[in-house]
């Protein structure tokens, strides 16, 4: 897979943001059914009915209850043109990317938002190893901390997606991606709704309302929810009660969302303490080039990259700020044509925690951003490695010549005493 492609990769399991930020709405969106054709409403009904059946009969949910939370359930067109993949004209430019995100008004409200949550943050980076900087810059460049959530009803999201998606290659892999969040929404609401799982065929403790509520939530053209945009898989597995109320509301609770995101990026494998990327050496380019093959994975060594001169031999020295010379890395490119249209790029060496960044939204572009949002906002893009170790055996070693010296001294006046 080139890197392109890669960069061109939508985060369906995560949360991405759309190419054209969606505007938060208050109001519930109008939704009219403008389907294709009746037989494309037809084969959109039958398929979404065959899912809540096999719904209903894996956990025992009673049918009538999800047949009535998707009675006005409709596709929404408009979704189907969002999700498609840019024409063969187009070109990934990382330098229109990275000025759309890393811009002032997220950069004001990223540090607004880390000072109103300063100490929760200090709190959840102690607890998880997850630099604040990081968490701070990923909610930024997801919503700008809420204001840019979707205004999409979730639940036609994502049985648009999962029942019509548009003829694309990949639209098999698509279309059941889809489907598993569609039968995850049902599943998160329903408990959130206080139903149990399975639900032995009854609805004791679940409350209607609010398991409706929850299916009609707005969410981005990929059915992302909230503050961090979580998918609902993601929701049920890594989302947590961050500020203590029993319950997660990655919508209205910053608490919420900063400890999930936290746990997400501890769970899929965030080194503590660790850089993130590092740039290429200039002279060092035609070789980055060459090794640079888009896939997403650590195959070299920090020091083959240091003997090839793409790394200094600091960043392969933990005090220094680097990392240990054994670590794996991989060459990241983010291309850009130029004013005269001509392809460049900009070369990066990805590190575990890039490609960790990677899980959350799959686009070396967005994992760069983040970086270098962090980076904005004060992150240091090094090692913090305890020195404690060091200090300690050179006060040691300081403290065995001092004794040594005052032996000396002491042996010495001994003799002069004797000697006078």
């Amino acid at each position: 897979m080139s890197s392109r492609a890669s960069c061109l990769l939508l985060a369906l399991l995560l949360g991405a943001c759309s190419s054209t930020p969606i505007q938060q709405s208050n109001t519930a969106q109008p939704i009219v059914n403008q389907a294709d054709d009746a037989a494309t409403e037809a084969r959109y009904s039958q398929n979404l009915s065959a899912l809540l059946n096999q719904v209903s009969q894996a956990q025992e949910i009673p049918l009538q209850t999800l047949e009535n939370g998707f009675l006005d359930a409709k596709t929404i067109p408009s979704i189907r043109k969002l999700v498609l993949p840019p024409s063969g004209t187009f070109k990934k430019n990382w330098l229109a990317y990275r000025k759309r995100f890393i811009e002032p008004v997220r950069l004001r409200a990223g540090k607004a938002f880390w000072e109103e949550n300063q100490a929760f943050l200090t709190q959840v980076e102690q607890n998880s190893g997850v630099p604040a900087g990081i968490i701070v810059a990923i909610i930024g460049i997801e919503t700008i901390y809420g204001r840019q959530t979707g205004s999409f009803r979730v639940k036609d999201v994502l049985s648009t997606l999962a029942f019509s998606y548009p003829d694309t290659p990949n639209k098999p892999a698509r279309e059941q991606l889809f489907k598993d969040q569609l039968q995850e929404l049902i599943l998160m609401c329903w408990t959130e709704a206080g139903g149990k799982l399975p639900a032995k065929n009854n609805t004791q403790g679940l409350n209607t309302t609010r398991f409706n509520t929850c299916l009609n939530q707005n969410s981005s053209y990929a059915g992302a929810i909230g503050l961090p945009q979580f998918m609902p898989s993601s929701i049920r597995n890594f989302a947590v009660d961050g500020d203590g109320d029993g319950r997660i509301d990655l919508k209205q609770s910053p608490k919420d969302a900063i400890a999930s995101v936290a746990n997400f990026m501890k769970n899929h494998g965030w080194q503590a303490g660790m850089p993130i990327s590092f740039p290429v050496q200039e002279n060092a380019m035609p070789i980055a080039k060459q090794l640079a093959d888009g896939e997403p994975q650590l195959k070299y060594s920090v020091a083959e990259l240091i003997e090839k001169g793409i790394l200094l031999p600091s960043q392969g020295d933990l005090q220094r700020g680097g990392v240990e010379p054994q670590s794996k890395a991989l060459i990241v490119d983010l291309p850009y044509p130029d004013k005269d249209g001509t392809d460049q790029a900009q070369y990066f060496v990805g590190l575990n925690n890039f490609l960790t960044i990677v899980q959350y939204n799959r686009s070396y572009f967005y994992a760069q951003s983040v970086a270098e949002f962090a980076e904005a906002l004060g992150y240091k893009n090094q090692s913090v490695v305890p020195v404690e170790t060091t200090m300690k055996a050179e006060d040691q070693k300081g403290a065995t010549e001092k004794s040594k010296n005052k032996s000396t001294k002491k042996s010495t006046a001994k003799k002069k005493s004797k000697t006078s």
